[in-house]
């Protein structure tokens, strides 16, 4: 796994501290973040690389677990996140369901960070191990200090899929910043 040598976390259900998971992430129930973080995304110009008819990138949106974007094609699956002004940024939360999807969940995501689709670079590569629920995936840095990253983008890249699954579903995704 490539996660800059640091290991990720995971938030165990029924507890908001996150508990170290050797860098694969299983996923938590209930979206919980810290109170002192706004989603940045509402504004921002969201596109995918490809969907099927009804499941395109609205349903990424829509606050509803019941909704997923289907990719549809060959891989690259991507999401583009473009941000109207540079933004400081902490947290990216994916809603994926293995449990529902299974071939579809993705399995390896990588998160890349830019001023465009020009100098992308990746930030984040994470396993996700049949996750269920609200994968919470930090954009901090291997230094203490970097608490946040700041950019125009950021771009989601679904690498693989379980049970070696050609499309993919993803049900939400929220992306967090401090509060003003």
């Amino acid at each position: 796994m490539e996660s800059d040598g640091e290991e990720e976390a995971a938030v165990t259900p029924g507890t908001a501290t996150p508990a170290p998971v050797s860098g694969r992430l299983k996923g938590c129930p209930e979206l919980s973040v810290d109170s002192d973080m706004r989603e940045m995304a509402k504004t921002a110009a969201w596109s995918i690389s490809s969907s099927k008819p009804g499941n395109g990138v609205s349903s990424l949106r829509d606050d509803s677990l019941d909704t997923y974007w289907q990719s549809d094609g060959a891989q690259p699956h991507l999401v583009n996140i473009q941000f109207q002004k540079k933004l400081q940024l902490q947290l990216v939360v994916i809603y994926v369901d293995f449990k529902l999807d299974e071939s579809y969940t993705p399995s390896k995501i990588s998160i890349r960070a830019g001023d465009g689709f020009h100098n992308l670079k990746e930030i984040k590569t994470v396993d996700l191990l049949k996750p269920v629920g609200w994968v919470h995936v930090s954009l901090s840095g291997t230094d203490p200090r970097e608490t946040f990253i700041h950019t125009f983008m950021l771009q989601i890249d679904v690498l693989t899929n379980h049970l070696n699954g050609r499309d993919t579903h993803v049900r939400q995704i929220k992306i967090y910043g401090p509060r003003p």
